[in-house]
């Protein structure tokens, strides 16, 4: 279990973010076309997972666009930004900003995601959403860099997150 804040008040995760140097956990999300999409879909391509509480508040939507304009020139990598929220809400916030380098998926569907990630909520008044965190994987899914945000209203550390994606 991490402990994090919200406007500086703690709560806190499931668990732990996965290992680094360890296979990440397979999931299945679902995409805005109501597909399920796993770690297979991305194969041969290191992956960026955005992962936030909603996509319909400030840092999580400028984290959103920071990916889409900097991941946008690293080769053979896809930035998913993973929240609960409804397919459609992504893919509207996603036309209305004007996010092509990004890739929405919800885990509406899919409650095992945020355990075995360690980012659900599991208590305050955000209880059941995910936590801000970054998990960078290389092309073979293995855990390069992970970072869990300890306060909910802060961005993550793109310069970090990148780099470990362009090293990969």
């Amino acid at each position: 279990m991490a402990t994090i804040t919200l406007k500086g008040n703690s709560i806190h995760t499931v668990g732990e973010l996965p290992a680094v140097g360890r296979p990440a956990p397979d999931f299945t999300l679902t995409s805005g076309k109501l597909e399920d999409v796993t770690l297979a879909t991305f194969a041969g391509r290191k992956k960026i997972l955005n992962i936030v509480p909603s996509l319909d508040t400030s840092t999580c939507a400028m984290s959103a666009r920071q990916f889409n304009q900097q991941a946008a020139a690293l080769p053979d990598t896809v930035v998913l930004c993973i929240s609960a929220d409804l397919p459609f809400a992504q893919g509207r916030f996603c036309s209305a900003e004007k996010i092509q380098n990004v890739t929405p998926l919800s885990s509406f569907r899919s409650p095992r995601f945020g355990k075995d990630y360690g980012v659900e909520i599991t208590d305050g008044p955000i209880r059941g959403l995910l936590s801000r965190a970054i998990v960078v994987l290389d092309a073979g899914n293995r855990v390069l860099y992970t970072q869990q945000v300890g306060e909910i209203a802060d961005e993550p550390d793109y310069a970090a997150a990148l780099q470990a994606a362009r090293t990969a």
